[in-house]
């Protein structure tokens, strides 16, 4: 029989039924999202605690940390979810500020004090949030002083948790690198306090006694030192944490006063993966202030000691050589040793009687066959993680302990290390420090695997011994011999075969793109093969074989000038071989005789083709000006033709006219160019035109390079010859379409404001009368077309 239905079947209750349906769906999901966070947060705990240990000793051996402030990953605290009310305004908020479309700064502070607003008390939960993370890093990237000091107070309690979460610790690492400038205007007393109190006043809160109230005394370096407390005690466990680890290095290289921009500086704080959170339009170019070592307290320094020294009576030797090859903990232990061998005041000696990182690591006389220390730089030498920590040992180790290493574990087996893919990195920074003695006997060591380094492509061991060489003012010949035949006799194949590159490939790939068949259609866009590691530095060892005066630079200046004309052009379009031309045309050091006629014979085969070659639509010169990569060329022609030097200025400026004459005939063809009217520019080719004297003088004065100082006519003539607009002075121009009147000094560059004639004077009052009658012919927007350089 049929089940009766007892629901009832009335509006009311068929919406109370919807109702009650809705709330357990709610809840059986809320209790599967924590049981899934739950089960998630265990597999996270396993996979970081076992995450590349190589032997069988675990991690787990050791206390995961020390002292009464250890936070287990279960026990984190859960600051809640945002509404999605309030996701939807901070997700609004975060396009906003991407975009960075504001009519104003000033409205811009205003929008940021409203979402600061929005955001008060919820600040752990947009930085523990996944959509809305980003914008905190906005945020922090856009605030000011005294902003980021309530953001400090706002995360005070939680920075252990915060820097070991996923999303969380970026927006500590973003809080900590923007607040280092604040620290150091604080100590020198360069901060604008007057100013910056107004703009913060304003954007902090709209009522007066709000902000006082608000306002934040304590100073940057105090609200670090405090952040550090919290931390206290839990370095052992950040050290292995996939994410609280990049957070610590920031603390430490800011606490040290290293650069933050340098590149060394960078690989350590953050891997090639980071996502880069940014701001349209805002400059985040490197400044002089992150390019260089800081001005940081003294209490900085003192706290980095304590944390060393923390962190060694935290952990003992296994754990310690755990760390040498784990890939999260490598890079924390390799800043932790270098800023303790960096330190002046610490005893960074193998044998000291302090306990120190280098002495925990190097705990015996490592002269002594079989002893710990030996044992330990052996094992490590051809592993790919533990490497780079003996790589800081060798760079900053002191004398006395280097000369030991050198002597037990790299004088005899240098040119077997050499060999290797991974113990030739640690093999450069031995040779860095090398006596001239010590550096000959290396030389003589790996001279005969020179043609297997070459064979493997490892010429980056190779251009550090001739660096070296120039450094210590050893002789290259030897070096110089070994590499030539490595390469070959034929002279025709070397730089072909050093730049790992054939003759078919390079035509290929610097060929003209074909017509395009249907004239509506545009040319097809040639795209250029990405050149390879092997191609990269086979470049630069050739480069610097042309800085080293003597054997090196005259085997390769030899093979360039048995090239022919077309292989030259050819190395000169590719991206990576442009480099060789152009550092072949720099004057050495001692700009000798034989240099100079180098050069003349080599820019001679650069801008005339031989004499059996095939005709081309177009000269060589014309070419270069076309391409990308060729623009370097002309622009390198233009620098080592003209400047001022004891032997070659008057040579080879007859070089300049030739090629300046060459351009000519191709006025339109390169102003229709975009490379083309970059040439037009540099070379300043409007006023060889008119003016060849002014032209002469300004390019021996080496004004041109590295500006675009191009000083055209005052009249602006449409294609019939009348005249659309009348300027009396002179339009400089730092690039096309961007006049500009002053220098980097605030003068009038060539020498102020020219006088006007009396013609011009004339033509102006003509001019004037005109446009005040109304009877000026005007043109077309389409017809006009002005003849100066700030043509497009």
């Amino acid at each position: 029989m049929p089940k009766e239905n007892k629901h009832a079947r009335g509006r009311r209750d068929t919406l109370k039924r919807k109702r009650e349906e809705k709330t357990d769906r709610e809840e059986d999901h809320d209790n599967d999202s924590q049981d899934l966070k739950k089960r998630r947060s265990s597999q996270i705990e396993d996979e970081v605690s076992f995450t590349g240990l190589d032997n069988d000793k675990s991690l787990s051996s050791f206390p995961a940390a020390t002292g009464t402030n250890a936070i287990e990953v279960a026990d984190r605290p859960y600051y809640g979810l945002l509404e999605d009310e309030e996701q939807e305004y901070f997700r609004r908020a975060d396009e906003l500020l991407e975009l960075n479309d504001f009519p104003s700064d000033e409205e811009r502070s205003l929008f940021l004090a409203n979402v600061y607003r929005e955001a008060k008390g919820k600040e752990l939960k947009i930085a523990c949030s996944q959509s809305c993370s980003r914008l905190m890093e906005r945020l922090i990237l856009l605030s000011t002083p005294q902003q980021k000091k309530k953001l400090f107070s706002q995360f005070a309690g939680n920075f252990p948790h915060l820097v070991s979460h996923r999303f969380a610790s970026h927006c500590c690492e973003t809080l900590f690198i923007q607040s280092a400038s604040i620290v150091t205007e604080e100590l020198t007393g360069e901060e604008k306090k007057d100013e910056k109190k107004v703009a913060e006043v304003k954007a902090d809160a709209e009522d007066g006694e709000e902000a006082k109230e608000d306002e934040i005394t304590e100073s940057m370096e105090s609200l670090f030192l405090a952040t550090l407390d919290e931390l206290e005690g839990q370095l052992s466990s950040l050290l292995t944490d996939r994410f609280a680890s990049h957070t610590l290095r920031v603390l430490l290289i800011i606490l040290s006063g290293r650069p933050l921009e340098k590149s060394s500086t960078k690989s350590l704080l953050q891997s090639k993966k980071k996502e880069k959170v940014g701001i349209n339009g805002l400059d985040t170019a490197p400044t002089e202030f992150s390019l260089n070592k800081r001005t940081v307290p003294e209490s900085f320094l003192w706290a980095i000691e304590k944390i060393i020294s923390d962190t060694i009576a935290s952990m003992d030797r296994a754990f310690i050589q755990v760390l040498v090859g784990h890939p999260t903990g490598n890079p924390c232990l390799q800043l932790l040793l270098e800023l303790e061998l960096t330190n002046p005041s610490s005893k960074k000696g193998g044998n000291s009687e302090q306990k120190t990182l280098i002495s925990t690591l190097l705990p015996d006389d490592i002269t002594v066959e079989g002893s710990q220390s030996a044992i330990f730089v052996n094992g490590i030498v051809y592993d790919q993680i533990g490497s780079r920590v003996l790589e800081t040992i060798m760079t900053h180790s002191p004398g006395k302990l280097f000369k030991q290493i050198y002597r037990a574990i790299f004088k005899d087996r240098i040119a077997g290390l050499a060999r290797n893919e991974i113990a030739s990195y640690v093999v450069i920074r031995v040779l860095n420090r090398l006596s001239k003695e010590d550096l000959e006997e290396a030389i003589t060591e790996i001279s005969p695997q020179i043609e297997g380094l070459v064979g493997r492509q490892r010429t980056n061991i190779i251009k550090v011994l001739l660096e070296r060489c120039q450094v210590r003012r050893a002789s290259t010949e030897a070096l110089t011999k070994s590499i030539a035949d490595a390469y070959g006799s034929d002279k025709n194949e070397l730089i072909l075969k050093m730049a790992d590159i054939s003759l078919e490939t390079l035509t290929l790939a610097t060929a003209p793109p074909p017509a395009a068949a249907d004239d509506d259609k545009p040319a097809p866009v040639p795209v250029l093969p990405k050149p390879s590691p092997s191609q990269l530095h086979g470049s630069l060892l050739a480069q610097a074989m042309l800085k080293i005066p003597g054997p090196p630079a005259q085997l390769i200046q030899n093979s360039l000038l048995a090239l022919p004309t077309s292989t030259i052009l050819a190395l000169s379009l590719y991206p990576t071989t442009t480099h060789i031309i152009q550092a072949s045309l720099l004057p050495s050091p001692p700009n000798t005789p034989s240099n100079l006629l180098f050069r003349r014979k080599l820019i001679n085969s650069i801008i005339s083709p031989s004499a059996g070659a095939t005709p081309t639509p177009q000269p060589p010169i014309i070419t270069l000006s076309l391409s990308s990569a060729g623009t370097h060329i002309l622009d390198s022609l233009l620098h080592t033709t003209t400047t001022p030097t004891s032997t070659s200025s008057a040579s080879l400026f007859s070089l300049c006219e030739r090629i300046a004459m060459s351009l000519m005939p191709y006025e339109p063809l390169l102003r229709d160019s975009w490379t083309g009217r970059i040439i037009w520019r540099n070379w300043s080719m409007d006023l060889f035109k008119r003016r060849r004297a002014d032209w002469v003088k300004r390019v021996k004065s080496g004004d041109t390079q590295g500006k675009s100082n191009i000083q055209s006519q005052v009249v602006l003539k449409s294609q019939d010859g009348n005249a659309n607009a009348v300027v009396g002075k002179e339009i400089l121009g730092d690039g096309i379409g961007k006049p500009h009147g002053k220098g980097k000094g605030g003068e009038k560059e060539f020498g102020g404001e020219r006088q006007k004639s009396a013609i011009e004077l004339a033509r102006e009052k003509f001019a004037a009368q005109k446009l005040a009658s109304g009877k000026i012919k005007t043109m077309p927007p389409k017809v006009f077309r002005a003849t100066g350089a700030n043509a497009i």
